[in-house]
Order: C-alpha cells, then sequence, then structure tokens
C-alpha cells in the first residue's frame, strides 16, 4: 500500500473516491434541527458538483451519526465516488467516534473496485486531527486487507486498493508525513505478529522464533542477537524455565534482541515475551475442544518482534533490550509433574502446583536475567491466564506492576494507540495466596484473582527494576469463527510507550 499527502485543492484530486465527513448540527433553527452538514472542504465539492452532496443528503435521508456511510457516484469530476462518513456532532466528536468513522469508511471500500482512496478529513474537530486519525485510518484499513493464506491452495486475490491519499494543510503537512512513518511501521510490527501467531505450531517452533530473531538482526541498523540454548540455560541455572521446555523434542530457546539507538551507557528499556509455541497443558493436559487454539501462547512473544520489527523501520533515539522465553510445553514421560519442586535462576524455589501454569515458569527465569542490564524499566508481555478473559473480556489487555508511574505510561500509551489496558492491583493481601508449604511459592494461587496471583508470582522476580505486566489472554487473538486469528496486540500500546519513552 502507498500512503501520500496532498495539500493542493481537493477538487484537483485524482482518486477513485474521495471520503468526505458528515456532522449533524444542533444549533441550527426548529425547522432544521439535527440537520446535517458538510465540513468547508465538502461544500466546495458540493458547489463544484451543482449540490449533488446537499441533494443526495436530503433525497435519500443520509445519517451523520458516528458510524455510518454513505457512497455516491460522480460524474464529470477526476474523481468517480464521493463517500460521506458520519462524525455526529462535533463538539462531541471523540477517538471512539474517530474509530466508528473509520470503521464505516473500511467497510463501504471493502469488496469495491477502488485503486485509489483520498481521505479528506483535515476539518474533523482539532483535538482528533493530529493524535489518532492518520494510525487508525491506515491502521484499520490495512487489517481489513491483511490475509493469512500461506498454507492455502487458493490464494486471496490480490486487493484493488493500492494507494491512500491524506488531504491536508500545508502546515500540518510535516507532522502528517511523520504520522504516515509511524503508522507504516506500526502496520508491519502488526502483521509481523499476526503471521508469527497463526503459523501452526510445527512450523513456529523455539527454533524458528529464533531464526526470526536472528534475520531482523541481520537485517537491520543497530541491531544484534543473542540466543540461548538449554546448555546454556542449565549453566544458568534456569530450573524453571527448563522443567518447561524438558517434555518437548522441541529445544527450549531464550533470544535476547539489543536495539541501540540511544546514548552508549544509557540504561536500555526491556520487554520480555512469553514464547510458548504450543501449550498442551503439559502432565495438567488442557481439554480437547479448541486445543489447536494454543499454537497462540506465544503471542506475547509475537508482539516483541512485531515492536523490534516496527522499532527497526523507525531508529528511534532508545536503548531497548528483548527477551524471548520460548518453549513448547508437551505431557512426555520426562515432563514436571504436579508438586515437583524446581529451583529458578535466582534461587528461589518453586512447587509446580498445575504444569498448565508454565509461562510464568518461563517467564521468571528470564525476568532474572533481565537484571543483569540495569534496565530502566522492563515490560513483560503475555497470553498468561484465562481468568484475566474472564475479568476484562477480549477488548482490554490488563496491566499489573511495581511502579505506578511505568504502568500509567503503559495506559496512557494504549489510550493513544487505541490498543486498550486496565490496571489491576497486586496488593500485598494476593501474595499469600502462592505461599507454598513445601518450597518458597508455588505456581498458582487457587481459585480467586488467578491474573493478580500470576502477576504477583511475577512480581518476586523483578524487585531489581521498574517492572510492568501485560496479561493478553483475552487481546492477543480471536477464537474460533470465520475472523479466528492472531490481532497483532498490543504491538500498538508497545510501540507508542517506547516512542513516548524516546520523546520524554
Amino acid at each position: 500500500m502507498n500512503y501520500t499527502l496532498q495539500t493542493e485543492k481537493l477538487l484537483n484530486t485524482h482518486s477513485d473516491c474521495i471520503c468526505l465527513p458528515l456532522f449533524i448540527n444542533n444549533k441550527s433553527d426548529s425547522n432544521k434541527a439535527n440537520s446535517q452538514v458538510l465540513c468547508s472542504l465538502g461544500q466546495q465539492i458540493d458547489e463544484a458538483c451543482e449540490n449533488m452532496l446537499s441533494k443526495a443528503i436530503e433525497s435519500y435521508s443520509i445519517s451523520s451519526e458516528a458510524g455510518k456511510a454513505f457512497m455516491l457516484s460522480v460524474d464529470g469530476q477526476s474523481f468517480s465516488r464521493i463517500l460521506l462518513v458520519g462524525f455526529g456532532e462535533a463538539e462531541k466528536a471523540d477517538s471512539e467516534v474517530l474509530k466508528k468513522a473509520i470503521g464505516a469508511l473500511n467497510t463501504q471500500i471493502k469488496d469495491t473496485n477502488i485503486k485509489s482512496l483520498c481521505i479528506a478529513f483535515s476539518d474533523i474537530p482539532e483535538t482528533l486531527k493530529a493524535e489518532n486519525l492518520i494510525r487508525d485510518a491506515i491502521t484499520t484499513i490495512a487489517g481489513n486487507h491483511y490475509n493469512f493464506d500461506q498454507f492455502k491452495s487458493k490464494k486471496a486475490p490480490l486487493s484493488p486498493l493500492t494507494e491512500i491519499v491524506f488531504h491536508t494543510t500545508e502546515d500540518q503537512a510535516p507532522s502528517s508525513e511523520a504520522k504516515i512513518s509511524l503508522a507504516s511501521a506500526q502496520v508491519k510490527g502488526i502483521n509481523t505478529a499476526k503471521d508469527l501467531g497463526n503459523l501452526p505450531g510445527n512450523v513456529c517452533t523455539p527454533s524458528y522464533l529464533a531464526e526470526q530473531a536472528q534475520k531482523l538482526a541481520d537485517d537491520s541498523k543497530n541491531f544484534s542477537v543473542k540466543i540461548l540454548d538449554e546448555a546454556e540455560l542449565e549453566t544458568l541455572n534456569m530450573g524453571a524455565f527448563l522443567s518447561v521446555s524438558k517434555g518437548s523434542t522441541e529445544p527450549g530457546k531464550l533470544i535476547i534482541l539489543e536495539y541501540k539507538g540511544g546514548k552508549k551507557d544509557e540504561a536500555p528499556h526491556m520487554l520480555v515475551g512469553k514464547g510458548i509455541t504450543f501449550d498442551s497443558g503439559g502432565i495438567s493436559l488442557k481439554p480437547g475442544a479448541s486445543m489447536d487454539e494454543m499454537k497462540y501462547d506465544m503471542c506475547g512473544a509475537a508482539s516483541v518482534l512485531g515492536t523490534m520489527t516496527a522499532i527497526a523501520e523507525l531508529q528511534p533515539k532508545l536503548n531497548i533490550v528483548s527477551i524471548i522465553a520460548s518453549a513448547e510445553n508437551m505431557p512426555a514421560g520426562n515432563a514436571s509433574k504436579p508438586g515437583d519442586i524446581v529451583t529458578s535462576s535466582s534461587g528461589i524455589t518453586i512447587e509446580i502446583m498445575n504444569t498448565d501454569a508454565e509461562g510464568r515458569l518461563v517467564l521468571c527465569d528470564a525476568l532474572s536475567y533481565a537484571e543483569q542490564y540495569k534496565p530502566a524499566s522492563v515490560v513483560d508481555i503475555a497470553t498468561l491466564t484465562g481468568a484475566c478473559i474472564v475479568a476484562l473480556g477480549h477488548c482490554t489487555s490488563a496491566v499489573m506492576g511495581n511502579n505506578d508511574p511505568l504502568v500509567n505510561e503503559l495506559l496512557d500509551a494504549g489510550k493513544q494507540a487505541s490498543d486498550k489496558a486496565w490496571q489491576l492491583p497486586i496488593w500485598d493481601d494476593y501474595q499469600e495466596q502462592i505461599d507454598s508449604p513445601f518450597a518458597d511459592i508455588q505456581n498458582i494461587g487457587g481459585k480467586g484473582a488467578g491474573s493478580i496471583t500470576a502477576a504477583c508470582f511475577l512480581s518476586r522476580f523483578t524487585k531489581a527494576y521498574p517492572w510492568a505486566h501485560l496479561d493478553i489472554a483475552g487481546t492477543a487473538w480471536v477464537s474460533g469463527g470465520k475472523d479466528k486469528g492472531a490481532t497483532g496486540r498490543p504491538v500498538p500500546l508497545l510501540l507508542q510507550y517506547l516512542l513516548n519513552k524516546e520523546a520524554s
């Protein structure tokens, strides 16, 4: 997809379709209450088209309600169609209204023969212009055109849409260019995370993830990679990690991907991703229904690689270290059993009460490994608990941590990037749920507050630095049905968070 800017007159546009905003006017006289209002650009187009737009709005009762859209054919112009997109009341427009408007636009152009699209939303309320318009439009439309058909004999037809033009003013052009670069990089990162998540477990193994990290480092400026195999993990006394990986014939890997874009002595910001490339549950075997979706248990790792892919495009002035803890969790004869006790690299002993709570076991050793970097911050990302889905459903990721400013930065980044998250508490009251009568801690905390006690477990290994935990079990993929597949979340949130760090 090609993304460009246009600052000349809208009437000179040579695109198949121009998208214009439509508003509700509640301030008109009593005879025209709640009338539909074109923006100033729309009024110019309307005049050039002999009032075709205003006549159509009245004749067809076109709604300006947020999320509604209507396509019109045009003769005698350099564009052949106009799409009117509802924004509701201008003074009430917010990021949610913008998302609805972009969603309506996306729905209308889907399955058409439109090759080029001009989005002329420069007259929408100032509060919406700079922050999210270009990113939301590019991300939403690109998501609509994403296909994963690597393993299908018959490939999906290519979309005719190849160009999106954003109409803007001269003074908005520099910032708009930057936002196109950001959105393009974000889409590349999201698609990387989606592709990795959608790959089957017999292809996307820990070794495969290591190969992708190596390829990214080889192809990108300022990147280096280090891959630790099980023998090296044994030397590092990572008994918690190895208790998971030992049950599979696929060897586990600890993948360290470093980006050095900041000052040499500047403390890095770190991302740590859970990369369980298939989770059978181990000896605590999962139910067979939907077990195929446990290939998505590496979506934390996928989001880390996706974010680093975007970082490679944008090259921020920041030092970033990513760690991916990758293994398969399988029920072999040598697999861990409930009641086993293992020793983590930190020296903390862990009683394994449930082998299906394996993500925290690989993560705890990875989080201990992170300490050597003396990081400015550490964020781990994991499809960690089904309890998170019970608490927050499928639209919101959970955030917990030992540092409120860091947690708030992630929440703010989620708002900026339209990638929602919500904070859950990890107060000391919950910590006793992971106490063990036989070891220092156990790897589950009982029926209540499952997402919180999982974070409490991780918090025991993160006392040396500011840390936050993102539980993405509900947001990383869509389950079942024709829309089944990885979402690429929380790449937008993580990317925005890191870029905010660069700007601070």
